[in-house]
């Protein structure tokens, strides 16, 4: 078998599965039934709000022993290391590795290597794991939840998306941020603005409610980013951008008729070739009607509320 390059794992609750799986098509081009997956592709795993951790694969083998031997001709002396195992769950079919059990093989291995072990402040991590009675080992990166930290904001409202739901469709938009310009035109209180320049996005935000932009800046500079929030319609916007998301105005104070809903796709078809819709309604035939076709899609769900992601081009 062709080993990957990278292995990640994943932690999704019921209803973030769908959206999960979207995330995962757009960075990899391809999606996961279960909570690992294999490929080519290297992510932080700390954009995903989703991704548990990541392993760049160095050797791989088909038993413990011919792995333990590869790992032997490892020397990373002068620096320090620890290792890890990632089977601290069922991985796919692969039943979780108890904790003893984990212990005693991360210092099995952590003996073939040549360098100095240090289990606090390492230079490197390495980590290992086992798939299908099949063995990998590699470097080690565990993902931070950066969003987690995004819920303490200075403003927030109930309807607006989830700090969660927000890092997933500003990935889903902009899996590879580079020279890729972005524009939220229905910015709200600034959640995927947040997400978007955490990672490296550059992106703007505008909305034509004048009582979020001044929140909205308030809640990017909370977090030390910085990123432009204009006040006006999108209609009034004269640049293109490569992307543009728009999270459908729906809530008492910015609620959106559908001639206002079909005007907004319209002016997004004028200034992006590619838009990311989160919409509650159905609008399947107003994006049609526009020139847009879906391309993928997905459900948010939180409870009983349902929105859509639509991914137009």
């Amino acid at each position: 078998m062709t080993s990957p390059e990278f292995i990640y794992t994943y932690v999704r609750h019921g209803d973030e599965y769908d959206l999960c799986q979207l995330e995962m098509r757009s960075f990899f081009g391809f999606d996961s039934k279960s909570n690992v997956l294999l490929g080519d592709v290297e992510i932080n795993p700390s954009r995903s709000p989703f991704m548990k951790e990541r392993l760049e694969v160095l050797y791989d083998a088909n038993s413990w022993e011919s792995l333990v031997q590869q790992v032997g001709q490892l020397d990373v002396s002068g620096t320090t290391f620890k290792v890890v195992c990632m089977n601290t769950m069922d991985l796919d079919g692969t039943k979780k590795i108890e904790h003893a059990n984990r212990r005693k093989i991360e210092r099995e291995i952590g003996l073939q290597i040549n360098g100095e072990p240090d289990l606090f402040h390492p230079e490197t991590v390495y980590g290992f794991l086992v798939l299908d009675e099949h063995w990998y080992f590699g470097k080690y990166v565990e993902s931070e939840s950066v969003w987690y930290r995004h819920q303490n904001k200075p403003h927030s409202y109930s309807t607006a998306l989830s700090t969660r739901v927000a890092r997933a469709v500003a990935n889903i938009a902009v899996p590879n941020p580079d020279g890729l310009k972005v524009i939220d035109p229905c910015c709200g209180i600034g959640n995927v603005l947040v997400e978007a320049l955490s990672m490296g996005i550059d992106i703007i935000g505008r909305d034509i409610n004048p009582l979020v932009i001044e929140p909205a800046k308030e809640n990017i500079a909370y977090f030390g980013l910085s990123g432009d929030v204009e006040h006006g319609a999108i209609a009034e916007v004269s640049g293109t951008y490569d992307v543009a998301i728009i999270d459908m105005p729906y809530n008492i104070f910015s609620e959106a008729t559908p001639e206002d809903q079909l005007d907004i796709l319209r002016q997004a078809r004028r200034i992006a070739d590619r838009v990311i819709v989160v919409t509650i309604d159905t609008i399947d035939h107003m994006i049609e009607e526009v020139g847009f076709t879906i391309s993928d899609r997905c459900e948010a769900k939180k409870g009983l509320f349902v929105r859509q992601v639509l991914v137009c081009e």
